[in-house]
């Protein structure tokens, strides 16, 4: 759909002409993320966290390449370089911070991320690849940022690979044999380290590459937006610059700030103190956990703890990676034709019950495996795959929703108290 507004790209300096014949990225980015591209006029600030998402990337590669040229992957040496980026090279401390609490960052926003799509149903029909696509990009970043957790080779880093990898082993028949090829040998080393910091620094380019694909696929058939609703005339639509470029800008300020806030203030808050004693293959530490933003796929495991025809550890593992993967159906899980939770009202309420599941989960897996954390993870993870696997296709058969408005338009202007040009007809007959 082309809109009058929507202008084609059309460079008048010499030079810019030139570029656009033989290499056309200017106009690449214009009708990408420029005046060129219409967008829906009714966007809120839930929708800046793909750009923040960008940002948190960027950041990451930059802060990234550069602690490379000072660390040192080597067994006998990991912890130490460590030190000597914090302690000795100009601000090493800050790189370092700033790379270890933006993977932090980077979850809290892709995580606000995924649950923006699951409340406005954007993995719906037509952008069911862009849903698929995110995915992807989230199991690259959780593969991504559990190499990296092992690079600084303190205590939680070595456990945590020790306690990571063994899920392999759970793997009838192959799994020993698989857990031995990753790592190099029987248990981390100096192979593993070899082998996870290669790819630490490989996969974010991997996943910028997807991200393309992802944006891609997104401009096909153009963003959704809280009412669901497609974008049927220009008056539904204004251009993404200036308008949403503004907004982005803002939301990324605030974004800055927190993190800022982060590192100055708090640098080590999500950390673990554990990982500043240098890692000993002969002292377990008392209490094994994985960074906050696995923590509930982590509780997942450990509510499996009787063997049913296959060893719970099996089933634990399974579950685990099933959590995730379960989204890729979640397309055709859900088949109500209605894509916002704004008009599905039995669908939000549901919804706010997985949020809560979800943090309550990440609650049992960041503590002790006591009884009553099991419990409740147990309760919490079968709710967990109840919700996609039986409530929502229920829902989407059963429910009745709220009307739609007749257009995005009609929408913005009944929040804000105007009347769409239909109203205004009406009222005049």
């Amino acid at each position: 759909m082309s809109f009058p507004w929507a202008k084609h790209y059309a460079p008048t300096n010499p030079l810019m002409k030139w570029v656009d014949e033989r290499l056309p990225v200017p106009r690449l980015v214009y009708n990408a993320v420029g005046a060129g591209y219409p967008v829906p006029r009714n966007l809120n600030y839930f929708w800046n966290f793909g750009v923040l998402a960008g940002a948190a990337l960027g950041i990451q590669i930059i802060t990234g390449i550069v602690l490379a040229m000072h660390y040192g992957a080597t067994a006998d040496g990991a912890f130490n370089s460590v030190e000597h980026i914090m302690r000795d090279v100009n601000g090493g401390w800050l790189l370092r911070y700033a790379h270890a609490n933006g993977a932090a960052m980077f979850f809290i926003v892709v995580y606000i991320h995924i649950f923006r799509g699951l409340y406005y149903g954007s993995y719906k029909a037509p952008r069911e690849m862009v849903w698929l696509l995110g995915v992807v990009i989230f199991l690259l970043m959780m593969a991504t940022a559990f190499m990296g957790y092992v690079l600084p080779w303190g205590q939680m880093s070595f456990w945590g690979a020790q306690v990571i990898t063994g899920f392999f082993s759970a793997i009838p028949i192959v799994g020993d044999y698989i857990r031995i090829w990753l790592l190099g040998g029987f248990a981390p080393d100096q192979a593993a380290l070899n082998r996870f910091f290669s790819l630490h620094y490989l996969l974010p380019f991997v996943i910028a590459g997807v991200i393309i694909l992802h944006i891609w696929a997104l401009h096909i058939p153009g963003s959704n937006n809280p009412t669901g609703v497609e974008v049927k005339d220009e008056q539904d639509t204004v251009p993404f610059h200036p308008y949403y470029t503004a907004k982005d800008g803002v939301g990324l300020g605030v974004f800055l700030v927190l993190f800022a806030v982060l590192i100055f203030l708090a640098p080590n808050y999500l950390g673990h103190p554990d990982n500043y004693i240098p890692a000993n293959s002969l002292s377990t530490p008392a209490h094994i956990v994985p960074e906050w933003y696995f923590w509930p796929f982590y509780a997942i495991l450990r509510a499996f703890t009787s063997d049913f025809i296959l060893p719970a550890k099996l089933w634990g593992v399974l579950a685990m990676f099933g959590s995730i993967l379960l989204l890729f159906f979640l397309p055709w899980l859900d088949s109500s034709p209605i894509r916002s939770a704004n008009y599905r009202p039995t669908y939000r309420t549901f919804f706010w019950i997985l949020v809560v599941d979800v943090l309550i989960l990440g609650w049992c897996g960041g503590s002790p495996a006591t009884p009553l954390y099991v419990i409740l993870s147990q309760i919490c993870a079968a709710y967990y795959f109840a919700h996609f696997l039986i409530i929502v296709p229920i829902i989407s058969r059963a429910e009745r929703p709220t009307p739609l408005p007749n257009s995005i338009t009609e929408a913005v202007l009944a929040k804000h108290g105007g009347t769409s040009p239909a109203q205004t007809a009406l009222a005049a007959e």
